[in-house]
């Protein structure tokens, strides 16, 4: 019996955004441990690491002449200034990994995600919500990192951020971590067996059905 070849499957961009400190790192690195096929692209940004974050893990912390070094050589799927710090998204191996049938989620702030959609409409955009936005704020104060002045700018951020889900593909609430992350990853699984995607493999069994049906 012939087996099927293995076909040229289109790869998926994935693209993340929700409110600072909405979670999105955390359930991230969660379904990175669920589905080790699904890459997480690392961003750049200019901020200061907060505590227990690693350089190339968490993010690519770069000084801001590095970080404008980076757009002069259009590094960037998009980059954007957020609370006076540059965040970006290296696009070399992202596509890579997308090119060879894999999927890929990079994670970006909602104004860096319009962009995004601009030049890659194909891509798959997810917004992540919080339980309500009384608990983001919550979860914002309990990071205890930043001043009240800069938690009331992230918050007053975010209420804007939220009334731009509207233009995304899906909407994940994170009340409970791990039901977040495999909400994403069945996105993800789902977008890859989408027909667009998988043409080739229609392609052998229309080749085959040819053959052994002449009357199709």
């Amino acid at each position: 019996m012939d087996t099927i070849p293995v076909a040229k499957r289109e790869g998926v961009l994935v693209v993340l955004s929700g409110p600072s400190g909405v979670g999105k790192n955390t359930v991230l690195n969660v379904v990175a441990k669920m589905d080790s096929n699904i890459m997480l692209g690392i961003s750049a940004t200019t901020r200061q690491p907060r505590p227990g974050e690693v350089d190339g893990v968490n993010y690519h912390f770069k000084t801001r002449a590095e970080f404008e070094k980076m757009i002069e050589n259009d590094e960037f799927f998009e980059f954007a200034e957020y609370n006076g710090n540059y965040y970006g998204s290296p696009k070399e191996e992202v596509l890579n990994w997308i090119s060879a049938g894999n999927a890929a989620i990079i994670e970006i702030e909602v104004q860096g995600a319009s962009k995004v959609k601009q030049k890659y409409p194909e891509a798959v955009f997810i917004f992540l919500a919080p339980p309500s936005m009384h608990t983001l704020i919550s979860r914002l104060r309990g990071r205890n990192t930043e001043t009240e002045e800069k938690i009331q700018a992230r918050y007053k951020t975010a209420c804007y951020e939220v009334t731009q889900a509207y233009n995304y593909d899906y909407i994940v609430i994170n009340d409970d971590i791990r039901e977040a992350a495999s909400e994403i990853m069945q996105i993800v699984h789902a977008e890859l067996m989408r027909v667009k995607r998988n043409k080739a493999t229609i392609d052998f069994f229309v080749e085959e059905a040819k053959q052994d049906c002449k009357d199709i």
